[in-house]
């Protein structure tokens, strides 16, 4: 009898629509059984377009129900802690939404949790299974840039404009735009660059959305300004914004990494009429500017190039690799332990600015 994969999804945001339906129902050994959310209506929407799950409106009656292998936690930051450790103590696989806990204490909590447990666990860092950044990592670990000496690393987004309450920037409930696409570029400097060990912060908040709630929120920053000490001895640089006008691309992420034998530029428009991938390289030797086409290999499934959400429903990418390692009983990557890492940069990012120096991440302990 064919094994299949139960799993239970907290959250009926638009992300589920965008990210986990194409990726969950076109996985021929996943099923959404149940489907949790604070609008009955909202989540009885959404379970219908999984076919027949049940609907939820607390998440320990979706977890007490029974009949699931795995939990899917895509709700606000500072939901996911209390979640995840109520999958785990149930005995349920877990996929969590990045950044994994509001703050590495409960980050690494829940990864010690998962690993006492026995069950499988993974991070959804979305961008690092997309061909063009699989193909860099080829790149980097072949040598093709040699040594990296210096890294920019820039997402930018449009959507920190309105001054109507979003979770996202009350400090009491997430770390802003640091915490919200920062935690992707901190991924991508340490999976591409190795450990960090020391960052300067400057993270201040321009949008005043003290009028949006009573009381007003805890304002978090929707600019993120990051320099990073790696041990390799090279140096980082991350902008994140939510500020910045887009026009239709709406959202841009662009790497550089500045090697002793070669530059590599890689810049991803998600939407409008530039959307798609672009890698751009000067080697050494004063030759041009050139082109990089991602090989056929990381196609692989009959994703298109410049298919924003390809990967995760043609290839073991996102949640389609949580029901594979589960699967096949393989460690699920990456895992609550880069989420701790990459939390534990939020966190001194967060003390540096308050602070206005550099932090070491060894003498965070």
């Amino acid at each position: 009898m064919e094994k299949r994969v139960r799993i239970g999804l907290i959250s009926t945001s638009w992300w589920v629509d965008f990210m986990y339906l194409p990726s969950l129902t076109s996985h021929p050994s996943a099923d959404v059984v149940g489907v949790c959310g604070r609008n009955a209506e909202r989540a009885k929407e959404v379970a219908q377009k999984f076919g027949d799950a049940a609907v939820f409106t607390d998440f320990r009656a979706l977890i007490n129900a029974g009949g699931l292998d795995a939990i899917i936690i895509a709700t606000p930051d500072d939901q996911h802690y209390d979640m995840t450790m109520a999958a785990i103590a149930a005995g349920l696989h877990v996929l969590c939404e990045k950044p994994l806990a509001g703050n590495a204490a409960q980050a690494r909590e829940m990864y010690e949790a998962a690993e006492a447990a026995g069950v499988k666990h993974m991070v959804l860092f979305t961008w690092r299974w997309q061909p063009h950044w699989r193909y860099l990592k080829q790149l980097v670990e072949g040598g093709f840039i040699g040594r990296c000496n210096l890294a920019e690393f820039q997402f930018l987004g449009d959507y920190g404009h309105e001054t109507a309450y979003s979770w996202r920037f009350d400090g009491a409930r997430a770390n802003g735009v640091t915490g919200d696409l920062g935690s992707h570029m901190i991924d991508f400097a340490r999976w591409y660059l190795g450990e960090i060990t020391g960052v300067i912060a400057d993270l201040p908040t321009f949008v005043d959305r003290s009028a949006t709630a009573t009381p007003p929120p805890e304002p978090a920053n929707d600019v993120g300004l990051l320099t990073l000490d790696l041990a390799s001895g090279a140096r980082a640089q991350i902008l994140v914004s939510a500020i910045s006008r887009r026009g239709d691309e709406d959202v841009r992420v662009a790497v550089t990494l500045h090697g002793e034998a070669a530059t590599i530029e890689m810049r991803e428009v998600f939407f409008g009429a530039n959307a798609g991938a672009t890698i751009r390289v000067a080697r050494a030797g004063g030759d041009p500017l050139s082109d990089l086409e991602v090989p056929a290999e990381f196609l692989e499934g009959g994703v298109d190039r410049n298919d924003l959400l390809g990967p995760y429903a043609k290839q073991s990418a996102g949640p389609r690799a949580f029901v594979d390692a589960i699967l096949a009983d393989t460690v699920a990557v990456p895992g609550f332990d880069v989420g701790v890492r990459v939390q534990e940069v939020v966190d001194a990012a967060l003390q540096s600015n308050a602070e206005r120096r550099w932090i070491s991440l060894a003498d965070r302990g």
